[in-house]
């Protein structure tokens, strides 16, 4: 028997049938629409100590199983209506945890080879003495005791695998973070605007239809695309007034900085994240930096994390400047669309604004004292 931690889904495998003679709980249900071969049958096995159940049509079979925790079914292959042999498939989809016996007066292997195919495990010609029926039995509950205990030993092992996917996934979510906390050490966006766009990121993501595995991917890597503004001098980064055309240029150089600190990894995670950090300032119609990419060269999630960081940035409260009205933002995100921003994207946006104010409301900015501000970012 095999012993289990966490098993996920385990509800629809009964406990595995004990195989041994003598005194147990295998329940079984006779299915034979003659009185007397049911009545023979629950006999021999009460005799050993099995808990019998009998129905004479598949209907009231149906009833008892529905309504009783049965192991075994022993089932004819004549009835009336259904056969025993079609009844298999459909029991084998409803409770495949089942061992199912067929009965039948006719010694025929085609008709047997048809009963195993369709699921059962063993196959019984009447008259059939105590001995057989047994023996017949005790070998089709340890067939099915060891399918069981394989059932249970692969839900182990999957969850075990779940469970170390999910150990990866917290560890690569720790150094997600740890640069993103380090990026937000050294310019004026805060912690809550890093997370408030991986959060925007993963709401966008669902909207855009990507699959779970991509989405999650997006909510992590979306915080980080300004982490090569740590390459960017002091005097730049954090000056209070606006920035030359030079130092303007400087500041641009953020996004290769950033793509360059999360180049050389193999992880979707980080890989995505690189062409966030180059691509995050890529306009739909060209004009963007530092590639000046168009249209769909523009990869997705950059084209994602793109409006949302105009988004969040507009408004939010900044060292230099107020957080701009809403309708401001808006009218200007509106006039970007096929310009700066992907169409679908914008719609997309626009789509998925309810849940974006829930989450600028529910993360907001700390209070900043002074507001001057620079021209370029």
């Amino acid at each position: 028997m095999v012993t289990l931690g966490r098993v996920r889904n385990s509800s629809k495998i009964r406990n595995p049938v004990n195989t041994s003679a003598g005194k147990h709980t295998n329940s079984v249900l006779i299915v034979d629409d003659h009185a007397e071969m049911r009545q023979l049958v629950e006999a021999y096995l009460t005799s050993e100590g099995y808990k019998c159940h009998t129905a004479p049509s598949v209907e009231e079979a149906w009833a008892v199983i529905r309504s009783h925790d049965i192991h075994c079914i022993l089932l004819d292959v004549q009835l009336t209506g259904l056969t025993g042999i079609e009844m298999i498939r459909p029991l084998q989809e409803e409770h495949s945890d089942i061992a199912i016996i067929m009965m039948t007066a006719v010694d025929d292997p085609a008709t047997a080879l048809e009963a195993v195919r369709a699921g059962a495990y063993g196959y019984i010609t009447k008259p059939f003495t105590k001995i057989s029926l047994i023996v017949t039995m005790l070998n089709a509950f340890h067939r099915r005791r060891l399918e069981l205990e394989n059932k249970l030993y692969q839900m182990e092992l999957q969850t075990k695998i779940q469970d170390q996917t999910q150990d990866i996934q917290q560890s690569r979510e720790e150094i997600a973070l740890r640069l993103i906390a380090a990026q937000s050490m050294r310019h004026d966006e805060t912690g809550e605007h890093v997370r408030r766009l991986g959060l925007y990121a993963e709401a966008m993501g669902k909207a855009h239809g990507c699959t779970p595995n991509e989405i999650q991917t997006l909510r992590m890597a979306a915080p980080m695309h300004d982490v090569g503004k740590i390459g960017i001098a002091d005097a730049i980064l954090l000056k209070p007034g606006p920035l030359t055309e030079d130092e303007y240029e400087q500041m641009k150089q953020h996004t290769v900085f950033g793509a360059k600190i999360l180049s050389g990894s193999d992880l979707p995670l980080l890989e995505v994240a690189q062409d966030i950090a180059l691509h995050h300032h890529e306009r739909w119609d060209g004009n963007g930096y530092p590639d000046g990419l168009a249209g769909a060269d523009i990869g997705k999630e950059a084209r994602i994390v793109a409006i949302l960081d105009v988004y969040d940035a507009l408004s939010s409260e900044r060292v230099y400047r107020k957080a701009m009205p809403e309708e401001s933002t808006l009218k200007l995100i509106r006039e970007g669309k096929g310009s700066h921003f992907e169409p679908q994207v914008h719609d997309l946006f626009f789509e998925t604004l309810p849940e974006l104010r829930e989450i600028l409301a529910a993360n907001p900015e700390p209070p900043i004292a002074s507001h001057e501000m620079p021209v370029g970012e």
